[in-house]
């Protein structure tokens, strides 16, 4: 390597250091700075690790601060999207619109039920789904027949879409709302990165029919794993619940089960956790900007490559720091993301395509040229609200 080519990457490293310091720093790790010990020894000494009061703390926590009326909490958010594609009647004879750019859970709930993922593509240069190409492309492929919109190669009813809040960065919901029912969709927001994230002062997770939450060890906030189902509709949510506790109905000692259920009550063990970290949040929040901010400024002089910020009437948890690689650098992006770790700064890329994935090659797709270069050009880097502390 050229002493120039050197010195651009060191440039790099210095710009980051100069917000990260001289230590290592993980790509993202929890802020435990409340209660967890506190509320973990008193569910420990209470004995009920299972189930007990910090599952009705955590979720009425949730409620409030979402401002969604009801609140169900899960193992992961992947149990929650599957969950909730089941409450809406999904099956095989269904097609799920999704992000091709996406954590793999987002599309293998939606296999869970039988139904099948149909792959949309993100916008040119940010990380959402392209609402405008996507209305194009539906109007091509698809037919409406009554309060039905139908693929006509597949001949499957394409009854739902699930945008996902990428990175924590919301999607624009109100034009996406516009699409949905245009076309009839039911709508499944996947907030799995999106705690603490607003479109237009409304939090993520709250605009559909059902949204979910993630709490797993890298988010936001973290309950060691978990999710959460969101709904203000009250038999959704009572639904939700029994699904997600065996579908056991409550009738003496008897172990009566009316339907197939499933095991994916969060436990209290884990509530606890959650619990406390869900009280820190906006702290966690203002740290996670801040981080942009001094990220920005740094990275500022830094020419082959830029920070994504989120879009506008939104206001974004910055779950995941992200940069873009320019065009012209694109095969330089492993290159940078070893050279970062080398240095003692985690870093890593974007999820492969789904689409790209063996069990989904050859699901449905539109043309996805937006998505296959973000892939190409994304690199996330630490973004712990440790950090700042």
């Amino acid at each position: 390597m050229s002493k120039n080519k050197k010195n651009i990457y060191n440039n790099l490293i210095i710009s980051l250091r100069s917000v990260l310091g001289r230590k290592n720093e993980p790509l993202h790790e929890p802020l435990l700075i409340g209660n967890e010990k506190k509320y973990l020894n008193q569910c420990i000494n209470s004995t009920f690790l299972a189930v007990g009061k910090f599952n009705d703390k955590f979720e009425k926590e949730i409620s409030k601060y979402t401002k969604s009326k009801y609140c169900v909490s899960v193992v992961n958010g992947t149990s929650a999207i599957h969950i909730s594609l089941k409450l809406l009647g999904c099956d095989n004879k269904h097609e799920i619109l999704v992000p091709t750019l996406t954590f793999v859970g987002t599309v293998n709930a939606i296999k869970y039920t039988g139904a099948h993922p149909h792959f949309i593509d993100s916008q040119e240069n940010f990380v959402n789904l392209d609402i405008l190409k996507l209305d194009k492309y539906l109007s091509k492929i698809s037919i409406k027949k009554g309060t039905k919109t139908i693929n006509k190669k597949t001949g499957k009813i394409i009854k739902a879409i699930i945008p996902v809040h990428t990175y924590g960065h919301p999607v624009e919901m109100e034009g996406l709302m516009k699409l949905a029912n245009k076309y009839n969709l039911e709508i499944v927001e996947d907030a799995a990165e999106g705690i603490g994230s607003f479109y237009k002062k409304k939090h993520v997770g709250t605009f559909g029919k059902i949204g979910i939450l993630s709490f797993n060890g890298n988010k936001t906030i973290t309950a060691g794993g978990g999710g959460a189902i969101l709904t203000n509709d009250k038999k959704i949510a009572v639904k939700a619940r029994h699904l997600s506790t065996t579908a056991k109905i409550k009738k003496g000692y008897e172990f009566i089960h009316d339907e197939v259920g499933y095991n994916y009550r969060l436990s209290n063990i884990s509530s606890a956790v959650g619990y406390a970290q869900i009280k820190n949040i906006r702290k966690i929040i203002k740290l996670k900007r801040e981080l942009f901010k001094r990220y920005k400024i740094s990275l500022e002089k830094i020419n082959f490559v830029k920070i994504m910020k989120e879009p506008v009437d939104c206001k974004s948890n910055y779950w995941l720091q992200t940069i873009l690689v320019n065009q012209n650098m694109i095969n330089k992006k492993d290159y940078i993301i070893n050279f970062l770790n080398k240095n003692g700064y985690g870093a890593r890329p974007a999820w492969k395509l789904i689409s790209e994935l063996k069990p989904y090659k050859h699901n449905q797709k539109m043309n996805l040229s937006n998505a296959k270069n973000l892939q190409k050009r994304i690199i996330n880097i630490p973004s712990s609200p440790k950090i700042l502390i």
